[in-house]
């Protein structure tokens, strides 16, 4: 009862006001009212409020014909306040937005983060298992290439071609070494150098290098240009978040929010129709983001799909040491010739003592990479996830071989789930028109009167607003009877240009071509049967170089998964001219990237259902 009393209270006072409006009635003669929400605004010392109605001729805003509980100084106080009220409001409108983007940005660079390390500890596991002789001397190639990856997934300026050239380059040497003319010493550094750049010449690894490029290129490229692309959206927000208003912008906020109160109006709210006249002449540049915040957000959702089919990042990076392998094993196929061409173009190898240890794979420092994959029990996202079994995940000795239990196997076949984003555009969809309705959802949900109720235009308490209400937009200003609107913002040019900008990029356009490196997508289930040789293209069936058929051979259970989760179970065969094979143990690590795969996207989905 006290509740609608009160509510009955509200309703009434403006009401009243209205009414005393109208018939010329004298201003209130106390400014009691306004000197107590003024001191509960805090906006200033309450000395500076006089006690009574006086003579307001130094007001420049609130002027009115009748005594005023306005002064000067208290006039700027407001103009302060009506500013400071307006930003607040903006801020608050766009916090749900800016939370969405910035949480799902800081989920996303995480996982990047992890992938990376991930994909450096499976290639460093195929050393250490299947080439020991060498592991020690591709340590520093390949942290050196993972960092490189790294850094430009997070922006800076490499070339993806630059550093996959450097790493089979730096490895080219570390393979002649100790696979294809090893002897009781290294080779030295200067041989080693010539081996270097001869590489792309010698081509030892086939088209491998190639391959990885294209590949590195299509999956990169556009997980690089998402994370920018959210940190843009980041800065949009920020930028419209701390609008700079122009003094005209500025004195019409005063007048819509703060003169009331020199009337003693202080319960008083803005009639709609002046609200909208005026915050859409404030944010009228902010309108002019409209068109291009929704196909920034419509270009985020069609490069997400993408990201989850031909640009799969989880597939490019986790399998990125089966190409190694495949490099590997290419080399080795072709040893002869290669040796052959290498004392032509470096001479006979130059050798001096042995300075590496054989496999050096720390076992304590393999538990380091993985230990971010762990599920302890009071882990705060574990306790979230709803039907996870317990998992159990170690470092067997130095075969680095990860165990699961057959439930996690089972889990496998979440593989193919789109990569961690559809929730998170989903959401986003729900903001294509944020900023086109801006101005409406603050005067609708923060600033104005209720339709029907009595309303400040600007100079009374009236029933209704009659002045033609405009549109948003610059061009719709003109015609604004409440502010005028000068140019365009150039802070606000400088975000149109840059939203401009990334949507070229997420539209693909600076995007490698398809060619013949596509990414090839991998089913479950079933043998694997695969050619490979020198330049033949997948569908060549073509031999190696003369030396023979090589097939990769990747043994299936009955469950669909490799029958031990370890890198022995890829065999790599090639049958010579002789009829003899040669059996080299490559890494396939098919399980266990796939296993990876599903716990990283479990990682990412309780962030996307905190909303």
């Amino acid at each position: 009862m006290g509740g609608k009393s009160l509510r009955l209270g509200f309703l009434t006072l403006p009401v009243l006001l209205l009414a005393a409006a109208s018939e010329g009635a004298e201003p209130p003669p106390s400014c009691e009212a306004v000197r107590k929400v003024f001191q509960l605004r805090r906006l200033g010392p309450l000395g500076g409020v006089p006690e009574f109605p006086r003579a307001g001729v130094d007001l420049q805003v609130c002027t009115s014909r009748n005594p005023t509980c306005c002064t000067k100084k208290m006039e700027e106080r407001y103009q302060t306040a009506a500013k400071q009220d307006i930003q607040q409001v903006l801020q608050t409108s766009s916090a749900t937005l800016k939370f969405l983007i910035s949480h799902n940005a800081a989920a996303f660079q995480e996982m990047f983060e992890m992938l990376i390390r991930l994909a450096e500890n499976y290639t460093s596991t195929l050393f250490c298992n299947a080439y020991r002789n060498m592991a020690a001397e591709a340590t520093v190639p390949v942290q050196e290439f993972f960092t490189d990856v790294g850094l430009f997934l997070f922006g800076t300026d490499v070339s993806t071609e630059e550093f996959v050239n450097r790493f089979f380059d730096t490895l080219f040497p570390v393979v002649y070494n100790h696979v294809l003319n090893p002897g009781p010493t290294d080779i030295s550094l200067e041989y080693g150098e010539c081996l270097r750049v001869a590489r792309r010449d010698i081509r030892p690894f086939g088209n491998i290098p190639e391959k990885a490029i294209g590949q590195m290129g299509r999956a990169l490229l556009p997980s690089r240009t998402f994370l920018q692309a959210l940190n843009l959206g980041i800065e949009v927000i920020n930028t419209t978040d701390h609008l700079h208003f122009s003094k005209d912008c500025s004195r019409a906020l005063l007048r819509m929010q703060y003169c009331p109160h020199c009337q003693g109006l202080t319960l008083s709210k803005p009639c709609m129709g002046y609200c909208l006249n005026i915050i859409r002449g404030c944010l009228a540049d902010v309108a002019e983001v409209d068109l291009h915040w929704r196909g920034y957000i419509q270009s985020l959702e069609e490069l997400s799909r993408a990201m989850s089919g031909a640009y799969n990042i989880e597939h490019v990076l986790l399998n990125f040491h089966s190409l190694v392998n495949d490099a590997l094993v290419q080399a080795q196929i072709n040893g002869p010739e290669l040796s052959e061409q290498v004392h032509k173009m470096c001479g006979p190898p130059v050798r001096k003592p042995k300075e590496f240890p054989g496999c050096s794979f720390d076992q304590n420092k393999d538990n380091q990479v993985l230990k971010m994959f762990s599920r302890d029990s009071e882990e705060t996202l574990t306790n979230r996830r709803n039907a996870q079994g317990n998992r159990s995940e170690r470092i067997a000795g130095n075969n680095c071989s990860l165990l699961m239990s057959g439930e996690e196997k089972m889990s496998l076949s979440f593989k193919g789930r789109p990569f961690f984003s559809v929730e998170f555009i989903s959401h986003l969809r729900l903001y294509r028109a944020f900023y086109g309705g801006l101005a409406d959802q603050l005067c609708g949900n923060e600033l104005a009167a209720a339709d029907g109720l009595p309303c400040w235009n600007g100079e009374d308490v009236i029933r209704s607003y009659t002045h033609r209400v405009v549109g948003s937009g610059i061009k719709a200003q003109s015609a604004n009877p409440e502010v005028k609107v000068k140019g365009t913002d150039p802070v606000i040019s400088q975000i149109i240009d840059k939203l401009k900008h990334v949507i070229q990029l997420l539209q693909g356009k600076s995007f490698p071509e398809y060619d013949k490196w596509d990414l090839q997508q991998t089913g479950s289930g079933g043998g694997v049967d695969e050619q490979i040789s020198g330049d033949c293209d997948d569908e060549d069936g073509c031999g190696g170089s003369g030396s023979g058929e090589f097939k990769r051979v990747l043994k299936i259970t009955d469950s669909g998964m490799p029958d031990k989760t370890n890198l022995s179970d890829v065999k790599q065969i090639h049958q010579t001219n002789d009829g003899s094979t040669l059996d080299t143990t490559g890494a396939g690590c098919t399980a266990m990237a796939d296993y990876m795969t599903f716990m990283l996207i479990s990682l990412v989905i309780p962030f996307l259902s905190l909303w």
